[in-house]
C-alpha cells in the first residue's frame, strides 16, 4: 500500500504526467521470486525448444539417411527427455505467473480501494461512481492479465524469434537473409496497428464507463422508470450506449484482428521463398535434406512466436490504456487529508460548539459559490432548524461541519478548533449524521442499527430504536431485530428506512446530531413524536435539523433561513415570522396546504 501512497503524492488533482505501466510494477515487489524464476524457467523451455529442430536434422542426416536405427532411437529418447523437461519448466512458469499476477491484482485492487476511500466528496464527484468501479475491476483485470503474459511470454517469444534466426543463420546464412529481409516489414505492421489501436482502447474504456453509468441508473431507478412508463426510452438509451461501445469494440477488434493474418501472410511468404531457394541449394548440393527441414521448423517457430508477439501487443496496448486510467486515480492527492489530533488550548470547553466565520464555499475553485459569507454560532445543547428553498445551500452548509468538503474562504470551528486541524475520525465521531438519501447495508436490522456503535448492548440498541420511533414496527416483524435487510432496504418503506437511519445515528450518542431532511417520509404525528423523543434521549446533544417543513423546525431554539447561498434570516419562529419575508413566504405557503399548523 506504500506504493499507492507514494504515487498519490503528486501536486495536481489530475497530474499531467500519468503514472506509467512501469511505475505500477512497484506492486510486484512482494513477488520478486516469481517474477525472476518464472521467466527463467520459460527461458529454459525456449532453449530446449530451439534445440529440437537441430536434433531432428541430425536424426535425418545421420540416422535416417544412414539407416542407423540405434542413433535414431538414442536421439529420439533425448528429444523426449527434452520435451518433458520443457513441459515441466512451462508448468513451473505457469504457476509462478499465476501467483504473481493474482497477487499483483489483489495488491493493486486493495491499494486502489484504500486510496479511493480516502477521497473527499469532491474527488468522488469529479470521477463519478461508474468509472471508479470500472477502474477498480475491469482495468485492474487487464493489468493482471498483462503481468501474467509478461512473466510467461515476454521473454520467451522474442527469445524464440532471435534464437531461431540465429540457429537458422548457423544452418545456412544465405537462406537466413530472407528472414532478416522481412523483419522491417513486420516492424512496420506492428507500428501501424499499435499507433491506431491504442487511442481506440482509451475510447473503449471511456464508453464502458458510460454504459456502466446507464446500467447503474436503470437498476437503481427501476421503480421510477416503471412509474413513469419510461421503460422503452431507457431501453433505447441503453441500446445507444451499448451500440456505441460495440462500434468502438468492432473497430479496435478489426484492427487487432489484422495482426495475426498479416503476420502469417508475411511469414508464409518467407516460407515459400525459403523452400524455393532451399530446393535449388539442395539440388546444387549446398544444403542437406535434414538442414532444410530444420530450417523450415525454425521458420515455423518464428511464425508461432510472432503470432504470440502480435497477441501480446494487443494485450499490452489494452493494459497501457488501463494503466493510465488506474494511475490517474492513484495520482490524485485527496483534497481533504487527516490532520494531527486537535489540541485544546484551555481546560474549559468553549460555549460555541459550532462556529462559521465568514464561510464561502463552491464545489470547484472556479465554480459558482454555493454559500457566500456565512457567519453562524451554534451553542451546546441547542436545536437549530435550517430551512430554505431547493438549492439554497442547506445541505452544503451542514456538509462542511464533518468536513465532507473544504471551505473556499473562512473557517468552520468545532469545539473552538478549525475542522482542518482535526483528525477526521475524531471529528466525525462527535457527530451522528442522517443524510437525505438513506443507505442500508446487507445484514439484519440490528446489524444496521449497530453501525452507530458496534459493541452496543441490546438494551442500548432498543432504546435508540424507540427514540427513533422504529421499535414499534420492528417488534411487529416476525423476526424483529433479526429481520434481514434486502439490497438497499427494498423490503422496508421509506419512512421505516429513515427511522432506522436515525436510530443508527442516535445509538452513538453523538455531541452533534445532523438530520438532513431525515423525516421527509414520516407523517406529521410520527415526526412530532420523533422530535420530542430525540430531545428526551439526550438533552445535552446539539441537533441540526434541515427540513422543507416549517412544522419540523418551528420549535427550534434558532432557525437559519437560506436563500440562494446566503443566510437571510436567523432567529426563532416568532421573530422570523414577523421580520423575515422569505421565512414568512415559506410558512404561509405551507399554511395553505395545512402543513404549518402541525
Amino acid at each position: 500500500l506504500k506504493a499507492a501512497e507514494m504515487i498519490a503524492k503528486k501536486p495536481a488533482f489530475f497530474s499531467k504526467r500519468i503514472v506509467s505501466l512501469r511505475e505500477l510494477f512497484v506492486f510486484l515487489k512482494p513477488y520478486k521470486k516469481e517474477t525472476i524464476l518464472g521467466p527463467l524457467f520459460k527461458l529454459f523451455e525456449a532453449i530446449l525448444e530451439l534445440l529440437l529442430p537441430t536434433l531432428m536434422a541430425l536424426i535425418i542426416n545421420r540416422g535416417v539417411n544412414r539407416s542407423d536405427t540405434n542413433y535414431v532411437l538414442h536421439m529420439g529418447a533425448l528429444m523426449m527427455v527434452m520435451a518433458l523437461l520443457g513441459f515441466g519448466s512451462s508448468m513451473v512458469c505457469q504457476y509462478y505467473a499465476a501467483r504473481a499476477s493474482q497477487g499483483f491484482g489483489t495488491t493493486l485492487r486493495n491499494a486502489l480501494f484504500k486510496h479511493i476511500s480516502s477521497f473527499s466528496y469532491a474527488e468522488v464527484d469529479r470521477f463519478g461512481t461508474a468509472t471508479l468501479i470500472n477502474r477498480l475491476t475491469n482495468d485492474v483485470n487487464q493489468l493482471q492479465l498483462a503481468v501474467a503474459m509478461l512473466i510467461r511470454l515476454v521473454i520467451r517469444a522474442p527469445f524464440i524469434c532471435l534464437g531461431a534466426i540465429i540457429m537458422a543463420m548457423i544452418l545456412d546464412f544465405k537462406l537466413s537473409l530472407i528472414l532478416l529481409a522481412i523483419t522491417p516489414l513486420f516492424a512496420l505492421i506492428l507500428y501501424l496497428i499499435i499507433s491506431r489501436s491504442s487511442p481506440l482502447y482509451q475510447q473503449y474504456q471511456q464508453k464502458m464507463d458510460g454504459l456502466t453509468l446507464v446500467l447503474r441508473e436503470n437498476l437503481a431507478g427501476v421503480r421510477v422508470i416503471r412509474a413513469f412508463t419510461r421503460k422503452k426510452d431507457e431501453q433505447k438509451r441503453f441500446n445507444q450506449a451499448s451500440d456505441d461501445l460495440t462500434a468502438t469494440a468492432v473497430r479496435v477488434g478489426g484492427l487487432s484482428a489484422l495482426l495475426n493474418p498479416l503476420t502469417s501472410l508475411v511469414m508464409n511468404a518467407a516460407v515459400i521463398a525459403i523452400l524455393w531457394t532451399g530446393g535449388l541449394r539442395i539440388n546444387a548440393g549446398a544444403l542437406s535434406q535434414g538442414e532444410i527441414i530444420a530450417f523450415v521448423n525454425y521458420v515455423t517457430q518464428i511464425l508461432l512466436a510472432l503470432i504470440v508477439v502480435s497477441n501480446l501487443v494487443i494485450i499490452f496496448t489494452r493494459a497501457y490504456a488501463s494503466a493510465g486510467r488506474v494511475s490517474e486515480v492513484l495520482a490524485v492527492r485527496p483534497s481533504i487529508v487527516d490532520a494531527k489530533p486537535a489540541e485544546k488550548t484551555t481546560d474549559a470547553a468553549p460555549k460555541a460548539l459550532i462556529e462559521f466565520k465568514q464561510v464561502s464555499f463552491a464545489y470547484s475553485a472556479t465554480g459558482e459559490r454555493v454559500l457566500d459569507d456565512i457567519s453562524v454560532v451554534v451553542n451546546r445543547g441547542e436545536t437549530v432548524g435550517i430551512i430554505g428553498g431547493t438549492g439554497s445551500g442547506k445541505s452544503s452548509f451542514i456538509n462542511l461541519i464533518p468536513r465532507f468538503y473544504d471551505v473556499l474562504h473562512g473557517e468552520v470551528l468545532v469545539d473552538g478548533v478549525n475542522v482542518k486541524n482535526y483528525n477526521l475520525s475524531a471529528l466525525r465521531q462527535k457527530m451522528g449524521i442522517v443524510p437525505q438519501k438513506v443507505l442500508l447495508f446487507s445484514g439484519t436490522l440490528a446489524e444496521n442499527i449497530r453501525w452507530g456503535k458496534q459493541d452496543a448492548s441490546e438494551e442500548e440498541m432498543i432504546a435508540a430504536a424507540r427514540a427513533a420511533q422504529a421499535d414499534e414496527f420492528i417488534s411487529s416483524l416476525p423476526e424483529a431485530y433479526r429481520t434481514p435487510v434486502e439490497r438497499g432496504g427494498v423490503n422496508l418503506s421509506g419512512g421505516q428506512r429513515q427511522r432506522l437511519s436515525i436510530a443508527r445515528a442516535l445509538l452513538a450518542r453523538p455531541q452533534i446530531l445532523i438530520l438532513d431532511d431525515a423525516a421527509s417520509a414520516l407523517d406529521f404525528a410520527t415526526e412530532a413524536a420523533l422530535r420530542q423523543a430525540i430531545r428526551c434521549f439526550n438533552r445535552e446533544m446539539t441537533v441540526l435539523i434541515v427540513s422543507q417543513r416549517v412544522s419540523s423546525i418551528k420549535q427550534a431554539d434558532k432557525i437559519l433561513v437560506f436563500d440562494d447561498g446566503h443566510l437571510l434570516g436567523l432567529g426563532n419562529h416568532v421573530s422570523l415570522l414577523n421580520d423575515n419575508a422569505v421565512y414568512r413566504e415559506i410558512y404561509y405557503s405551507q399554511m395553505a396546504d395545512g402543513e404549518g399548523q402541525s
